[in-house]
């Protein structure tokens, strides 16, 4: 769970915070009651943005291959009126 605490008090605790964070918990830092930044335990990101590449290729693959045509530069760049 993430826990809220805003920019000045980030400031001000920030060695506390990196403790919390190897502890494997998450802060969102907030500026004038706007989220603006998102501490995290540094592998979590990675292991998501590793989740999504995998189901991207996975539905990728999945799909129908189209047999297009060859095309030339001048079709690409066709003017028609």
């Amino acid at each position: 769970m993430e826990e809220t605490v805003s920019a000045a008090d980030a400031n001000r605790k920030f060695s506390l915070l990196l403790r919390g964070v190897r502890d494997g918990h998450s802060y969102v830092v907030t500026s004038h009651g706007k989220p603006v930044a998102r501490i995290v335990p540094a592998g979590r990101n990675e292991s998501a943005a590793t989740g999504v590449r995998a189901a991207l290729l996975s539905r990728l693959e999945q799909q129908p291959i189209n047999d297009a045509e060859r095309w030339t530069r001048d079709d690409l760049y066709e003017d028609d009126p």
